[in-house]
């Protein structure tokens, strides 16, 4: 009888483990929401972000696969590194350029948050 109550115990205890994987159910995250110079959300921009300075510069070598605004005016990378990045979101003739294309050193295992303002440059 004990070594069936043990075996049991055992195969409970295997199965029902909880797994220590915290990066696959927290990873660092990075939601940008872009806003035109009024504030208003912007839908539809295409946003994209890269590690370095060069890279932002010449547009290459994107971190990930650039994604478009939802109609919240928001997109969300995953599992990136808690390091700064560069960011470049455009909508028609509407972008970024001349302020707001570093976002901060993220937070590790956190979802962080950025604004990002673009306007026609005129």
């Amino acid at each position: 009888m004990k070594s069936v109550l043990i075996t049991l115990t055992l195969i409970f205890g295997t199965f029902f483990t909880p797994s220590e994987e915290p990066d696959q159910i927290f990873n660092t995250k990075l939601k940008i929401t872009i806003l035109d110079e009024l504030g208003n959300i912007v839908e539809g921009a295409k946003v994209t972000i890269y590690k370095s300075e060069a890279d932002y510069n010449a547009e290459i070598n994107a971190v990930q696969e650039a994604q478009l605004t939802n109609n919240k005016g928001q997109v969300t990378f995953k599992k990136l590194d808690a390091i700064p990045y560069y960011v470049i979101a455009r909508k028609g003739d509407m972008d970024n350029s001349g302020g707001g294309e570093v976002v901060s050193k993220l937070e590790k295992k956190k979802l962080n948050k950025a604004n990002v303002v673009i306007s026609d440059g005129v």
